[in-house]
């Protein structure tokens, strides 16, 4: 019996996914689409599906995580397919790099040290390995290789954490609380000063204190703020259900109603 195709070999695992990226990318015989992308245009795709597989499983829908991570999967083989182009780096260059790294980062695991330590130590000694690779490559501040392209809340939570490393912290919540209460009230002077630019800057320094509350708190900022996000959605929504029933919409409704049904919404969640 002759041998399937390599695409069509669905039991190939990886080297079935690479050959149809090569497919894709081949400048005689590919996807015009794909032939034209370059690693800045594919980039918000791959951020994008990153955020897709968080939003499955926040949501806890297995069935669609497979798909998602498969996506995000995907977008490894692009930038890898475009390297290997270009003559940077070929995908198993990637498998290779990212072997190596888990290996020398775990030595607990495949080393000689032991594995009797807390998972507070092993994060500590995580750092501690990661802060010598960065002063391989001649990263030395504290807040070198802190990626510019995360989501701002995410990066803001990052480099106050290698700030807090090198000391330069609040040892307690309190400042932390009246730094909100100090930056609120300055907001409240850009905003009465008309300066569009004072007021952006100063919103951003009340959301940066309040992901430091957030660190303060043990509470990740982005996660909270996508189940705030979930939840709002969830609440809105039912208020648009509950209105559509008297046969009207927001937009045919008062403040006053949308926000008593808001209230019954809230209360129903409690029970």
């Amino acid at each position: 019996m002759p041998e399937k195709p390599l695409i069509h070999d669905r039991d190939a695992g990886i080297e079935r996914l690479l050959e149809i990226m090569r497919r894709l990318r081949d400048p005689d015989t590919g996807c015009p689409w794909d032939i034209e992308q370059d690693f800045a245009t594919i980039a918000p795709y791959t951020i994008e599906e990153a955020h897709e597989v968080a939003d499955a499983i926040d949501r806890r829908a297995w069935n669609e995580l497979k798909g998602e991570l498969g996506d995000l999967l995907f977008q490894s083989v692009f930038h890898a397919q475009m390297a290997d182009e270009a003559g940077h780096f070929t995908f198993q260059d990637v498998v290779r790099t990212m072997s190596d790294k888990m290996v020398a980062r775990h030595p607990h695991v495949f080393g000689d040290e032991s594995r009797d330590k807390s998972a507070d130590q092993q994060t500590r000694d995580w750092e501690a390995i990661k802060a010598a690779e960065r002063a391989g490559k001649a990263q030395r501040g504290a807040l070198d290789g802190v990626a510019l392209g995360l989501p701002a809340l995410m990066r803001a939570l990052k480099l106050q954490k290698r700030a807090a490393r090198v000391g330069f912290d609040w040892g307690e919540i309190g400042p932390v609380l009246d730094k909100i209460t100090e930056e609120a009230q300055e907001l409240a002077e850009a905003r009465d000063s008309k300066d569009a630019d004072a007021l952006e800057d100063e919103f951003g320094d009340l959301l940066f204190v309040i992901v430091n509350l957030g660190r303060h708190l043990g509470v990740d900022p982005e996660a909270a703020l996508r189940r705030t996000n979930a939840k709002f959605t969830r609440r809105f929504e039912t208020i648009e259900a509950r209105l559509a029933t008297q046969g009207k919409t927001p937009a045919d409704s008062t403040l006053e109603e949308m926000d008593a049904l808001w209230d019954a919404a809230k209360r129903g969640e409690r029970r």
